[in-house]
Parts: structure tokens; C-alpha cells; sequence
């Protein structure tokens, strides 16, 4: 049997394990973090597209029971003025999103993969990786272990260690010049359970949502330097609430209120990867954020690492030979991902812009959404995609 290193054990890495085992290939993962919550905190929405995707590779239902609907949004200015809403469900008969913790989604694919029998190697930093003339990989670890495969795949995220490798001139993430922060406020139903309500403020865009115990779970892309490694994950708890509400403080929304009202607060920089001109390289390949990261505006990174994680098994299935494997497997992910990776830098810029521009938009942005219906918006074609398992590529 075929056998695929995998480095990371994010999203990607383990729905990639379990693609390729349905499709008769084996997989080990190797991940670098004790544990695979290495962004404990967070949370993020899974899109109609990935969780068709999910459901490609059986593993829909396990996530849906982890999660909540996410079936609109509201979007309101910095004012309190209402600016439309947009139905977040693709299209009828589709799954429509839904939210859980970054944690959570670790934890429920780490716990599928394991029940299908698929090893997950903790605290397995990879350091180095070369290929045999046979086409065969050997990956080095910092713990001065190896592994050796037919194939390996960088599932590592933005800050890939395997992307040089394959690489030496690949890019380097762009910073995009905000931090994204998350909080949950505890008993205060913002908003119904299945809708988000998103928030041009003044000074930062701002989001949230209720789950269904009652707690708001809310972020903000907050334009600022670049924090050091150190100032990254949950900030203790005053200082982030007075560093973060009064980005609200002039704003008629509730946001401030929210943000002073946490009991966790949770920051992380934010990257985007547009354009990686080389993928993969002999037996080795990137995926997911490694290849092709958006800022967060769009909602759909672990959407898109998902489906290039079944789309790469099915590519590896389907043709003959791991190189032509992952020439089709480029051909059909480049376009869409760097698609996705302009749409969502480009929504990153109109959240925050200055005075006459902010009036622009919230005049202009209601009738965009009444012409639309209340679709999807600017991510709606992103939203209906969808992969056959048994259609052969």
C-alpha cells in the first residue's frame, strides 16, 4: 500500500489522512504541538462547501454534532444602522454553516481519524525532508526521529516548514497588518443562536454570534502592528478588556459592552499567502494554508483546506503516478484558492476604511445586498461548491 507522511495535524492534515484512507492510501500524521489545539480560543464557521466536502469523506455528521447553525448574517454600521442581511446557506438542500471552537474541530477529526485507525504522531516538529532517486521521502524531526514514505504532504499551515523545502524562494506569509481577537461573553444572547451579527465600527470590524447555552461568541480584526510570538493567545483577561472595548466606546452598537463583559480574550496576527508559484516538487506537496491562506474576512480557510484535502486524495486515487497526481490536483485547486485569497483581502479593506469611504459604503452596501436578494454576497459562489467522491477526476 501506498504510504503518505503527513506533516501537521491541523484541519487539513487529518481530513487528508482520512480522504486518503478511503481512497486505499495509507497515512501517518505528524504533528509538531503536543496536543492538536494549538489555537485554543479560537473559533471559526465551517461553509456549505466544506462540510459537503466533510460529507465526502463521512465525517459531516461528527462536526455537525460539535457545532451550531450559522444560517444568516446582519451587517450594521458603527451608527447602529441596519445595512442588510445575507443568508449564509448556499442553496436549498445544502448544509448550511456552521460554528464551533478551533479546539473543538481538532478534537472531533483527531478523534475520527483515530477511530478509523490512522496514527497521529504528537510533538513531531519536521526540521528536513529529501527524496530518494526511487521517488521515496525521508522527513527528519527535531527529536532526531525519522520516517520514510512514498509520498509527503505539507499540511503545516502559513508558517510551513515544508513550503522552503520544496521551494527555497517560495514567499513568506504577508502580515495583514490587523490582529484578529476572540472573546466569549457569558449570558448575554447578543444575538438568535443561528445568525451572526457583523459590525463596521470606526475603528474595527466586529462580529458575533450566541451559542446555544447563551454565551456571545464574538471577534474583531483589529488594524495593528504585529505582536510578538509571546503576546499571542489568551491575554489576560482586564487588560484585554479595556484594550479592546475601547475600540468600540464610540460606536451605537453593543460591541464594547460584549468586549468588557468577557471572560476569555484570545489574539492571533493575521496572514494571507496569495500566490505560491510551486506547489510540489517530486514526492512532496503543500496544502491548505501552506499553499493558500486568506485573511479571515471570507470565513472559508478551513472550508478550503478541507476540500483541497479530499480533492488531493482523489487525485492520488484517480491517476497513475504521484506526479501527474498532483499536476491534476493543481489544476484544479489554483484559480479557486487564489480566487478565494483576493475576495477575502479585498472584503479585509473595505471593513475599516476612513470617513468619506465609510459613508460610501454603508450607502452603496445595502442596495449591493437588496440586488442580490440577500445571497451570499461577494462569497456566495465560493459557498456552492461541491465534490463527488466516486466521480473519478
Amino acid at each position: 500500500m501506498t504510504q503518505a507522511l503527513i506533516i501537521g495535524g491541523g484541519i487539513a492534515g487529518a481530513v487528508t489522512a482520512m480522504a486518503l484512507r478511503q481512497a486505499g492510501i495509507g497515512a501517518v500524521i505528524y504533528e509538531a504541538y503536543p496536543t492538536g489545539a494549538d489555537d485554543v480560543g479560537a473559533f471559526l464557521t465551517v461553509m456549505s462547501n466544506g462540510l459537503d466536502a466533510l460529507r465526502a469523506v463521512r465525517a459531516e455528521e461528527a462536526v455537525r454534532a460539535e457545532s451550531f447553525p450559522a444560517r444568516r448574517a446582519e451587517l450594521v454600521s458603527g451608527t447602529g444602522k441596519r445595512l442588510g442581511e445575507l443568508n449564509l446557506t448556499a442553496e436549498p438542500g445544502r448544509p448550511g454553516p456552521r460554528t464551533l471552537s478551533r479546539a473543538g474541530l481538532y478534537r472531533v477529526l483527531h478523534d475520527e481519524a483515530a477511530r478509523r485507525g490512522i496514527r497521529i504522531e504528537h510533538g513531531k516538529r519536521c526540521t528536513g525532508a529529501t527524496t530518494a532517486q526511487d521517488g521515496r521521502v525521508r522527513a527528519t524531526f527535531a527529536d532526531g526521529t525519522t520516517a520514510e514514505g512514498d509520498l509527503l504532504i505539507g499540511a503545516d499551515g502559513v508558517h510551513s516548514a515544508i513550503r522552503p523545502l520544496i521551494d527555497p524562494a517560495a514567499p513568506r506569509p504577508r502580515y495583514a497588518e490587523r490582529n484578529t481577537v476572540c472573546g466569549y461573553t457569558p449570558g448575554a444572547w447578543a444575538t438568535p443562536t443561528d445568525t451572526y451579527r457583523m459590525i463596521y465600527g470606526r475603528r474595527a470590524f466586529f462580529g458575533c454570534t450566541t451559542a446555544p447555552d447563551g454565551t456571545t461568541w464574538w471577534f474583531a480584526n483589529v488594524p495593528a502592528a504585529e505582536r510578538p510570538r509571546a503576546e499571542l493567545g489568551e491575554v489576560p483577561l482586564e487588560r484585554g478588556r479595556r484594550e479592546f472595548s475601547r475600540l468600540f466606546a464610540r460606536d451605537r452598537t453593543p460591541a464594547a459592552e460584549l468586549v468588557a463583559g468577557s471572560e476569555r480574550i484570545v489574539v492571533s496576527n493575521a496572514y494571507d499567502l496569495g500566490s505560491v508559484p510551486t506547489w510540489h516538487r517530486d514526492s512532496m506537496i503543500i496544502i491548505g494554508d501552506a499553499a493558500h491562506a486568506a485573511t479571515p474576512e471570507a470565513a472559508q480557510g478551513a472550508s478550503m483546506a478541507v476540500e483541497d484535502s479530499v480533492v488531493l486524495a482523489k487525485c492520488l486515487r484517480d491517476r497513475e503516478g504521484t506526479g501527474a497526481a498532483f499536476a491534476e490536483y493543481e489544476r484544479l485547486r489554483r484559480q479557486r484558492v487564489e480566487s478565494l485569497v483576493a475576495t477575502s483581502a479585498g472584503m479585509s479593506a473595505n471593513a475599516t476604511p476612513g470617513p468619506v469611504k465609510r459613508m460610501l459604503r454603508d450607502l452603496v452596501l445595502p442596495r449591493k445586498l437588496r440586488k442580490a436578494g440577500g445571497g451570499g454576497g461577494s462569497t456566495g459562489s465560493f459557498a456552492g461548491y461541491h465534490i463527488d467522491w466516486d466521480r473519478e477526476v
